[in-house]
């Protein structure tokens, strides 16, 4: 899915920052052009303008707000080939004092919108003969860790839409697989890592010790730019028979 010229466009949900940004700057790296969302607007144009690409305010919480996006990005581009579905946020609490409207809020942006991207680009990428879909999800794709419900139930059933999306998109040339790592270093982890400290009253650094490293074999937080290289090869044209499958990248995280 690599060309020598910026013919290819990528849609990356959560571009501004973290993994996003890693996946967006990797594959304009590899002359793909990036179409990025974020909440964060500032940062979200700047990420996009250093990479001659396009920034999109949408808020994806919402159908509407995906139709937007996806229609701004061909509008410009007149395509999407890639879609990367990365958004996401966290809420740290017990699932008896865990809002209701903040659960189904996680749900909705973490695991609808993803749907609803989804089927929008696949018509553009049936008619151009193939397109990769990536969804971001997390060690918490197989395992559950505690006060994390609603993150939990997203990334659980990302996977579910993958291999659905798989055997549906084969007839189409369209992959999909997930990506799952362990605690990445980003602004993201940064703030669960405050959080943890918090409902469990413990220091931070005890955070990362005993809960977030303490079950993988390798004793280090994650570089976005790992996780980038993985989606890259993902998109690629080597990856063609690669659908349907979710790839850890966690440390030995979940290998006990």
């Amino acid at each position: 899915m690599t060309s020598s010229h910026k013919t290819q466009v990528a849609l990356i949900t959560g571009g501004a920052g973290g993994i996003g940004k890693a996946i967006a700057e990797t594959l304009a790296a590899k002359n793909i052009t990036v179409v990025i969302s974020d909440i964060n607007t500032e940062k979200g144009v700047q990420v996009a303008s250093t990479l001659e690409g396009l920034f999109v305010e949408a808020d994806l919480s919402s159908a509407e707000g995906c139709r937007t996006l996806v229609v701004q990005a061909t509008q410009r581009y007149g395509r999407v080939d890639i879609l990367i579905n990365n958004v996401g946020v966290q809420h740290i609490s017990p699932i008896a004092d865990f809002p209701e409207e903040k659960w189904a809020a996680m749900i909705q942006l973490m695991l609808v919108s993803p749907f609803i991207l989804t089927k929008l680009v696949w018509p553009l990428m049936a008619q151009r003969g193939g397109g990769r879909i990536i969804n971001m999800g997390s060690i918490h794709s197989h395992v559950a860790s505690l006060n994390k419900s609603a993150y939990v139930s997203a990334k659980h059933g990302l996977i579910g839409l993958t291999k659905s999306t798989a055997l549906e998109g084969a007839a189409h040339g369209i992959t999909a697989n997930a990506v799952c790592p362990a605690y990445v270093k980003t602004l993201l982890v940064e703030s669960q890592i405050a959080d943890q400290a918090k409902t469990l009253g413990i220091p931070e650094a005890a955070v990362i010790e005993q809960v977030m490293l303490e079950p993988a074999a390798i004793k280090r937080l994650i570089d976005a730019t790992e996780v980038a290289e993985l989606v890259a090869y993902l998109c690629s044209d080597k990856a063609s028979a690669i659908t349907g499958s979710a790839f850890d990248i966690d440390l030995g995280w979940v290998a006990r």
